[in-house]
């Protein structure tokens, strides 16, 4: 693992979201102090607010894409189709590894299935039935491989 790989999963350990891992860890490269990195990401875990759907890991890294490459002029279809094509390459990386980027898909849930907002207690069992954790690391590998 790289660095910020390393620090994703160690975000995540610590009880941060998927979302938030992965964002924090790369946030200050653009200038972003890491409590802000937190907010903005906070309700992007259990793939979006606990709906399972896009992986909390695949949102954060994808706003990482757009911290690099997003277009800030409305009217540049170039910078809106360089970001596409790097979120797009993530994608693909993503995908070189696990087979889906929908939560639900990635955990082996059923639709509408583990969705309250309270999340689940992070204990031994926990770490034994989720992949998430393999899932931020592999997140932040695919992203390195595109913004670096």
């Amino acid at each position: 693992m790289s660095q910020r790989s390393d620090k994703a999963v160690e975000l995540f350990k610590s009880g941060y979201n998927c979302s938030q891992a992965v964002f924090a860890a790369y946030a200050d490269i653009f200038g972003m102090d890491s409590e802000t990195a937190l907010r903005v990401s906070a309700g992007l875990g259990g793939g979006v607010g606990r709906s399972r759907e896009v992986c909390g890991t695949v949102t954060g890294a994808t706003m990482i894409i757009g911290m690099k490459y997003g277009a800030t002029d409305g009217d540049d279809a170039e910078g809106k189709k360089l970001c596409y094509e790097k979120v797009q390459q993530y994608i693909a990386e993503f995908k070189k590894i696990n087979p889906s980027i929908v939560c639900r898909e990635l955990l082996g849930l059923s639709q509408g299935e583990n969705t309250q907002p309270t999340p689940d207690a992070r204990t031994q069992q926990y770490y034994k039935k989720r992949p998430c954790v393999q899932l931020v690391e592999d997140s932040a590998k695919a992203l390195e491989k595109v913004i670096f």
